[in-house]
């Protein structure tokens, strides 16, 4: 996968997170889990072999929001998650390999 495109899934990410703090009808953060499995299923694959923190950090992240074995931690704290992801999604932009493969 080109390291292009992960910038862009990250910032994707982030705002779909920061999204979750309004009020949706529950089908919209079934979206939200599914596409956030995927994006950091994305993510994981990507880093695999460069950094090991980065690779095991997004495969745990994909692990809890996956919504097919959901983890129930209520409104508050799945907030405070979106909040803590999106933050790390941003840093991880400035903080992440530099290595750029086009």
């Amino acid at each position: 996968m080109k390291r292009i495109i992960i910038i862009p899934i990250k910032i994707f990410l982030s705002l779909l997170f920061l999204s979750c703090l309004l009020d949706w009808p529950y089908s919209y953060f079934e979206f939200v889990r599914f596409v956030g499995m995927i994006g950091f299923g994305l993510l994981a694959y990507d880093i695999r072999e460069i950094n090991k923190f980065w690779f095991v950090l997004w495969l745990s992240s994909a692990v809890l929001v996956n919504p097919f074995f959901k983890i129930a931690l209520g409104r508050e704290l799945w907030n405070v998650v979106d909040v803590i992801w999106a933050f790390v999604l941003i840093i991880s932009i400035f903080l992440g390999p530099k290595e750029v493969e086009i």
